[in-house]
């Protein structure tokens, strides 16, 4: 309803202004020319009011819809180091002690300052790490991890929570379904124009399942609203190695 009144607005707007044109050209009286040039002018600043208004319920639109895609991930992560901690408490308390510290860093860096605009690089890269070294001592198998960081100046701003969903797919997908000689390479390389992550791991090629996981959705999406034009995501695999590949442009 409220769309088609705007339409009537518009239609009717235009309508005055077409015959106005058509009486100016029928009558060289001056008071028309002014009040032809004053309608104009009041239908320019009309239509600025409305564009504006058109680009801030989009903005809000947007924002909201950031926050939720946001508040969608790492649940499930959280619940598994949960559940898993139940098993080592009892097993190895110091070690549980450890996982629960690591696991409440995380917790805290994931609904205080994963709400942020924006967030250091270094404050995502150790939410990264924590992340690795939650991993690293929940299994009871060898993982080859392998963090590479290089970072030209300290400073950088990033989206949180941006590479997170790369790095699970890498254990959920290679780590998990291994039983032996599993690793994860995690590579960062920060320029004056760019931020390049890589993450690199070996998977079961008998194990392999179609489709893109509601993550990779949500991080296109939030990848689309924050950096549009400004970004690359790409994927590639090769036997039972699979990469991805985040370039991030500076704004």
């Amino acid at each position: 309803m409220q769309f088609l009144r705007k339409r009537f607005r518009w239609i009717l707007m235009a309508g005055i202004g077409a015959l106005l044109i058509v009486m100016e050209n029928y009558d060289t009286e001056p008071f028309f020319s002014l009040f032809t040039f004053i309608y104009f002018m009041v239908i320019f600043f009309w239509i600025i009011r409305e564009l504006r208004s058109l680009i801030r319920l989009r903005n809000e639109k947007a924002k909201t819809e950031l926050l939720h895609l946001k508040s969608q991930v790492n649940p499930h992560f959280f619940f598994n180091t949960l559940n898993n901690l139940y098993g080592w408490v009892e097993k190895d308390g110091k070690k549980a002690q450890e996982l629960i510290l690591k696991l409440s860093d995380m917790m805290r860096y994931s609904i205080y300052d994963g709400q942020k605009d924006w967030v250091t690089l270094e404050e995502e890269i150790d939410y990264l790490k924590n992340y690795t070294e939650l991993h690293r001592m929940r299994y009871h198998k060898e993982i080859d991890i392998r963090f590479n960081v290089n970072i030209e100046t300290e400073g950088y701003k990033v989206m949180p929570l941006l590479f997170i969903i790369l790095l699970e797919n890498a254990f959920k997908h290679g780590v998990e379904n291994l039983r032996e000689n599993a690793y994860v390479h995690i590579e960062f390389n920060a320029t004056s124009k760019s931020i390049q992550f890589i993450v690199e791991n070996n998977f079961d090629a008998e194990d392999v399942r179609e489709g893109t996981g509601i993550g990779l959705e949500n991080l296109k999406r939030r990848l689309e609203l924050v950096y549009p034009y400004k970004h690359s995501l790409t994927f590639s695999s090769s036997g039972d190695m699979y990469r991805a590949r985040l370039i991030l442009k500076h704004l």
